[in-house]
Order: structure tokens, then sequence, then C-alpha cells
């Protein structure tokens, strides 16, 4: 596969632009290098340990993870500073974080006292500790304690617990990524930084220690590493870029894209290509044309995409490749096996997505 032309690959396929990824890691390490902030980019954008490792070879101070699997499959590619920012419930689950602690340095987020007591209770059955880290609810109203006191109460039960280390706080504001107006986004993520690092004073003026306070998205990574009190931010869309992320104006490439095929053009305004919603998804609107002037996505079927053209005259005929520019790129990618890294126009290699699916 290796040397192949981008049009010799057989469609639909999930194409990354190995150059552009690349320069796009390059430029947030940058930035948060220039704050002194470390950098632990959420691998449940791209699902790929290839692409992890090479955020790692940049400079990452680790790796962020959505679920459990996504952590086992970065530990099992040798990547050990591994945050699950999410709650690990249910004694199935638990045993299975206690046995990826015996290798990693995994940090789990945590909400719950109960849920400490029994993650606490696996740890100290397998002999270890584990790593934990509150969530705290700073607007987006998912999960997480409620900023100030509420935090305070739950680090102080977490503290007495043996088989836990209470590594500091962690908040989303997940709210206000995709604010069109930057002025209004930055307001609404200062708001929320806000809650978040005055409650990691509350807690070390109370003599409970606080070494993380992790934070961010790619929506808000100016303002989040920016932010005086965060120790680190999670950001993930950067890597790849999509198309909702274009539209609030942050400055990465797009690095995905979505190789289909012209497979049927019954009317000289009307061409369907290969590519439907099981390939691509389009809860954040319909994916875009790159470099096709004159058409227009129209919708979206189970194994179709259906394009309008305004030029009747256009050439386009069964066999032609187009690519599509996913406008969720997590969402997308997680319906793939593979990417298809580009250098120009010839693949380079194929990366798996070994994440992908890992819903446990």
């Amino acid at each position: 596969m290796a040397g192949i032309s981008k049009q010799d690959v057989d469609t639909p396929a999930l194409l990354v632009d190995a150059d552009a990824l690349e320069r796009n890691i390059r430029k947030m390490q940058d930035f948060a290098n220039g704050y002194g902030v470390n950098l632990r980019p959420h691998c449940k954008t791209h699902k790929c340990t290839t692409i992890a490792q090479k955020q790692v070879a940049a400079g990452a101070f680790g790796i962020t993870c959505a679920k459990l699997g996504e952590a086992e499959a970065m530990a099992k590619a040798g990547i050990r500073n591994l945050l699950i920012a999410n709650q690990v419930v249910g004694s199935i689950k638990i045993a299975r974080l206690a046995e990826l602690a015996r290798i990693s340095g995994v940090i789990v987020a945590v909400d719950d006292v109960a849920n400490g007591t029994q993650i606490s209770a696996a740890a100290a059955a397998a002999g270890l500790k584990v790593n934990v880290i509150i969530e705290v609810n700073t607007g987006m109203n998912r999960c997480g304690t409620e900023p100030g006191q509420p935090t305070l109460k739950l680090a102080r039960a977490l503290l007495k617990l043996k088989g836990l280390n209470f590594r500091g706080l962690m908040g989303y504001e997940g709210h206000a990524v995709n604010i069109r107006d930057f002025a209004e986004r930055k307001r609404v993520v200062e708001e929320a930084l806000g809650k978040l690092v005055a409650t990691a004073e509350l807690l070390r003026k109370n003599k409970v220690p606080v070494e993380i306070v992790s934070a961010g998205g790619t929506g808000s990574y100016k303002i989040t590493t920016a932010y005086k009190g965060i120790t680190e931010t999670q950001v993930g869309s950067y890597a790849t870029m999509d198309g909702a992320y274009q539209d609030v104006g942050v400055e990465f490439e797009q690095a995905l894209t979505l190789l289909t095929m012209v497979v049927s053009r019954p009317t000289k305004t009307r061409v369907v290509l290969d590519a439907g919603k099981k390939v691509c998804t389009e809860e954040f609107g319909l994916p875009r044309l790159k470099d096709l002037k004159g058409a227009r996505v129209r919708g979206l079927s189970e194994e179709h995409c259906t394009l309008d053209l305004s030029d009747p005259k256009c050439k386009l005929k069964p066999g032609d490749k187009i690519e599509l520019i996913p406008t969720h790129g997590c969402t997308t990618i997680n319906l793939h096996d593979q990417f298809f890294a580009l250098r120009g126009d010839k693949v380079e290699a194929v990366w798996p997505i070994e994440a992908r699916g890992r819903a446990r």
C-alpha cells in the first residue's frame, strides 16, 4: 500500500495529510511550551497510537483518554502517562483499571466518594495505588462535583482512602469551545476556569495538595493555556481538525479528509458519492467539499452522499474521486479502522485506529 497514489486508494477512505498533522502537533506544543503549561493531548479525536506517539515525541507530557478502553490501547503501545478524563464505574471496569495501573501511571477522574472507595479497595487488593483527579463541573453541567466546598469535601474523603493517590482537579469548558464570537467565548471560558482555579486554591488553603489543574479544548486552547493557575491542557481536535472548528476560527490546518468516489450521475445536476452516514457523521452539519466549486452536499443517507451541481457542464463522472471535510472529526474517525497517511499525493503508511469503538 505504501507508495501508491492517493487516487489509487479504494473508497471510502480516511486520509490524513502527515505533513499538516505534524505541523499542527508542533504548533500546539510550541504554544503550550511558551506558557510553561503541560500539554496532554486528548486521543478521543484520533484514537490512533501512531499519532499519540508523534505527540509525545514532540514534547507532550502525556495523553488524555475518554474511556478506559482507549487508555488500554495507548498503554499497549507503550504510552504510560495517561489521564482518563471520565469516571470508571462498576466492578468489571475497576478491575481493569487496577490492571492498567500496574503498567502505567494512569490517572482517573472521580466525582463520587463511593466510586473512589471502590477504586481504592480494588487497588489495595492488588497491592498498588491508583491516581485520581476530581472532575469539577465548571458550567457544562455534565459530570463533576460543584466548585468550592463540595469539591473540598470529596478531596478530604479521597485523601483518607489508602488505595488512592490524590493528584488534583480537572474541568472541561466544553459548553464554550464552539462559541463563534471570540470575545464571548473568552468570557465564558474564563468564567469556567475561574471556578476551577478558585477551587484549587480553596483546597490548598485547607492543606489539600493540588498538583494538577487540567482543562481545555481545541476551541479554547489560547484562553485556557494562558490562564493563570492551569497546569495542563487536554486539547484534541487540533491535530487533524474538522469543519466545526474551522467555523470558529481555530488556526490549524485541515489534515483530515474523507476520500470518496462518484458512483452515479443520474442527472446533469445530481451526483452521488459512495460515502454516507456509516462513514461520516453529521451532528455538526453536513460534510464540506474540498477543492470542488459549483457543487454542494445536499444530504447523507446510509451509504450515499448526494451532491447538487450548479453547473450542469461539470464533468464529474462515475469513478472520479472527491475529498470531503468532516464537520466532526472525533465521531467520523471512530467509524474507521485506519488512516491512509499521505506525503503529498502518495500514501506513506497505513495507520491503524486501534482505539476506535473502545466505548467500554
